[in-house]
């Protein structure tokens, strides 16, 4: 039987058990956009009040569902056309991507600070094609966990959930370090709206007994063209739309996407050999 596990961790981390909980939310759901029996498995092994600390607000969990679906559609086309390729998670925490899309011979690198990438590693052990690496995303030491044999095969970059975190300085130097080292590979990233970010550095994004850490880095949506200045390899730059959606959400998305000032899912590739 598994153990469970009490974990402690500090403000940017703990997102990690904020994202899995509403996935598990979402999960639970008949309906679900995303269905992450991992997810759910996870949160019934973790000693922690979720509902006490996040609440289970169904449209956040739906959102929280079609964000990842995102995610999830273009990690499953990337492995289409290179099925022995490497997915790395950057910030991923307790992400179980790699439970709902793995292919059987892919590769998959989680890379996050230690105290998520050790409670990652308790929860969801490596082995030969999954392993975790502990550091920063904007440490390029990273790199070098990814087997240069492996990369020949194919690599994706997914950011999911984290480069509201970074300062656009460190955005701009992630993405330009990764299009030097990964020529012909995907990145795939979501960012907030200018606003969001200016209210979570304000410190005025609390849910219930949640607040919300700073988020530096904001992007609306009509800005993603601007990601090509970080590095000249930089091309194809595109949004990823949410699809499906249930409810009042479901008519309201095909709408959302004429706002400027939105979240949004964006996946670029680097000029090389590989794409």
């Amino acid at each position: 039987m598994s153990s469970v596990e009490r974990p402690e961790l500090s403000a940017v981390p703990e997102t990690a058990l904020w994202t899995l909980w509403h996935r598990a939310v979402e999960a639970r759901r008949p309906d679900t956009v995303l269905p992450d029996p991992k997810a759910v498995e996870l949160v019934g092994r973790i000693d922690f009040p979720f509902d006490e600390r996040f609440g289970s607000a169904a449209l956040v969990s739906q959102l929280q569902g079609l964000r990842a679906g995102c995610f999830d559609r273009e990690v499953s086309d990337f492995l289409a056309r290179h099925p022995r390729g490497t997915v790395v998670g950057l910030g991923e925490g307790l992400e179980t991507q790699a439970w709902r899309v793995d292919n059987g011979r892919a590769h998959w690198l989680s890379v996050d600070l230690p105290e998520t990438a050790a409670l990652r590693e308790r929860l969801l052990p490596p082995d030969e094609r999954h392993r975790i690496v502990a550091g920063s995303a904007t440490d390029p030491g990273w790199m070098d966990a990814v087997d240069p044999a492996a990369a020949a095969q194919g690599v994706l970059i997914s950011a999911q959930g984290l480069l509201m975190y970074l300062r656009p300085t460190e955005v701009r130097e992630l993405i330009a370090a990764c299009a030097d080292r990964f020529p012909g590979a995907t990145f795939v990233l979501d960012a907030v709206p200018r606003w969001f970010s200016a209210r979570a550095v304000q410190g005025k994004l609390r849910d219930r007994h949640y607040q919300a850490p700073p988020m530096p880095f904001g992007m609306n949506a009509d800005e993603r063209d601007k990601l090509a200045t970080a590095h000249p390899a930089v091309t194809d730059i595109r949004e990823v739309y949410p699809e499906g959606g249930r409810g009042l959400l479901r008519t309201l998305l095909p709408l959302a996407a004429c706002v400027k000032a939105r979240p949004s899912v964006v996946a670029l590739r680097f000029t090389g050999p590989t794409g």
